[in-house]
């Protein structure tokens, strides 16, 4: 007579469940640690427009950018001039606007455009610069997107929190994935675990498999996880190059290196809870 086939557990959605866990606590993690900085580089991309008057002569352009390179706000090395010809070219190069065929006058102003560090890209700390800069006589007006990178920074920060929550909750989701996948092995087997028992077998020999199957699964997992948001942040970077600077290495690190911690530590854990509570059951518990 031919045995019964023994059906053993899928322990698929079990690992792909902690994986989009590890994945998810990750992002949130990559989020939290880049994301001052690349704020910060953000905050210092944002380019501040000095419009200049028409009697403005190469002199004073040159004591603006001394004086701009003395004050404790500058980004050093980020100046640029563009005289009224040049702007005029790049209209003409980007919207197509050529004046000339319209007999317009050049309407646009010679420009000294430059960057200020991240600590100052702030309403109160511009009003500061743009008083500081505005006292020149031949500066007629000071322009910037303050708008951009406070706008990054709030979505930063709704996308953290719902990152987090979702997070949390497929912790949940795969903790009862991982109990009930161990309590079906377990199951398929009890009354071999508990013959092992009762001829003198420790409890640490019979979990033993069971808590070294869930250790590669769970370094397998936290593997995925780094792989998946390896890959995320190839594709964020890659358009981007400039932007590469504002890596985090060591955080980025820090987190890759939690990802598998926790990837053995979810898996582990929560197989040596079922596991003991099948070895606690006595054996009229078992049919």
């Amino acid at each position: 007579m031919k045995k019964p086939p023994v059906h053993k557990p899928n322990y698929f959605y079990t690992i792909f469940s902690v994986t989009l866990v590890l994945f998810l606590l990750g992002l949130f993690g990559l989020l939290v640690v880049q994301g001052q900085q690349l704020l910060k580089t953000l905050r210092e991309q944002v380019e501040v427009i000095v419009e200049l008057k028409e009697e403005a002569a190469s002199p004073q352009v040159d004591s603006l950018k001394q004086h701009l390179a003395a004050s404790s706000y500058f980004k050093a090395n980020s100046t640029k001039f563009f005289n009224k010809a040049e702007g005029a070219a790049l209209m003409q190069q980007e919207f197509g606007q050529d004046f000339g065929k319209l007999d317009m006058a050049n309407p646009l102003y010679d420009v000294l455009i430059f960057n200020v560090k991240s600590d100052w890209m702030d309403p109160d700390s511009m009003s500061l610069v743009r008083e500081d800069i505005k006292v020149m006589p031949f500066v007629n007006d000071i322009y910037y997107q303050e708008s951009v990178t406070e706008s990054i920074a709030a979505n930063l920060r709704k996308i953290s929190v719902w990152v987090l929550g979702l997070g949390l909750f497929f912790v949940l989701v795969a903790v009862a994935l991982i109990l009930n996948t161990v309590r079906l092995a377990l199951y398929a087997n009890r009354f071999l675990i508990k013959n092992m028992e009762l001829v003198g077998a420790s409890w640490g020999f019979i979990s033993k498999p069971y808590l070294s199957r869930s250790f590669r699964q769970g370094l397998l997992c936290g593997i995925l996880a780094i792989v998946g948001l390896g890959a995320l942040l190839y594709m964020a970077f890659r358009d981007e190059p400039d932007l590469l600077s504002a890596i985090n290495v060591v955080g980025v690190a820090v987190v890759f290196g939690t990802l598998l911690v926790l990837g053995f530590v979810i898996m582990v854990s929560s197989t040596y809870y079922v596991v003991k509570k099948y070895l606690r059951m006595r054996v009229d518990d078992l049919y």
